[in-house]
């Protein structure tokens, strides 16, 4: 049965194993105001510990997936102003990636600056064939060095610097062949894609998936001898965990896992 929680920026429902967290400001292109952005970590924040969700898809109504900060919040401001800005920024980016759930970006249409930010910190994003994906900052003088921080992790550093240092937009196979999204697809096709790889993600161990996703990010930035010490210690408690002995058991009897999340 679908829940769904009010917001006044966004819109949140569960169906199941999967909570698709939406932003809803079309008349604004989705721009991130500081409003929009508070929801947005409290709607993480809240899937993150809710036991029955297994996955997370982030989702956009209207005309663009998110237009990037709200510009109109960022004129006349003093350096305080624009600090609280961008650590509200940073502290969502941080959450999306530090809930144990995955959270899968369902981009239908452009995606542009922190809108391009959000695509690139998600664990995994999904694309209509007409979305557009750009750091156009530099364009109006403000360069885009929040979205370059999650941007040139994704795709590395020539390709970052190319979507910076001209912000020009690139296409959803672009943007596929890059690694800033998984797999491109008809924009009819795209909501059913998303919800597939959330149901794939959800059929296996919530405490197994949670354990390889703090990995992950863990792991990503240290040097391979330090990478490979502490992946080999966190894969030794997870091969302890009743969900590990479960399915191995399972799979020696070929028969299907039961998982108790333990």
């Amino acid at each position: 049965m679908a829940t769904a929680v009010a917001y006044e920026s966004i819109q949140v429902t569960r169906d199941g194993e999967i909570t698709t967290i939406t932003m809803n400001r079309p008349d604004k292109r989705n721009a991130l105001s500081s409003e929009m952005m508070r929801e947005l970590l409290d709607a993480f924040k809240g899937a993150g510990q809710d036991r029955e969700t297994r996955a997370v898809i982030l989702a956009a109504n209207g005309p663009a997936f998110s237009a990037g900060h709200d510009l109109s919040e960022m004129v006349d401001g003093d350096i305080n102003t624009y600090r609280a800005v961008f650590d509200l920024c940073t502290e969502l980016m941080t959450a999306i990636q530090s809930i144990p759930q995955p959270v899968i970006a369902r981009v239908h249409k452009i995606a542009t600056a922190a809108g391009c930010q959000l695509v690139a910190t998600c664990d995994l994003a999904i694309a209509a064939e007409e979305a557009r994906f750009a750091t156009p900052g530099v364009k109006i003088g403000l360069f885009c060095t929040t979205p370059m921080v999650a941007l040139s992790r994704a795709i590395g550093r020539k390709r970052a610097l190319q979507m910076l240092l001209t912000g020009e937009a690139i296409s959803a196979t672009t943007a596929a062949d890059w690694g800033l999204i998984n797999q491109v697809v008809p924009a009819a096709d795209l909501e059913r894609a998303a919800l597939d790889m959330a149901h794939s993600i959800a059929r296996a161990s919530s405490l197994t998936v949670a354990l390889g996703k703090q990995a992950f990010y863990s792991q990503i930035d240290l040097d391979q001898p330090k990478a490979y010490a502490y992946a080999k210690e966190v894969m030794s408690m997870n091969a302890m965990a009743a969900d590990a002995q479960e399915g191995m058991c399972a799979f020696l009897q070929k028969r299907e896992p039961t998982w108790t999340g333990r």
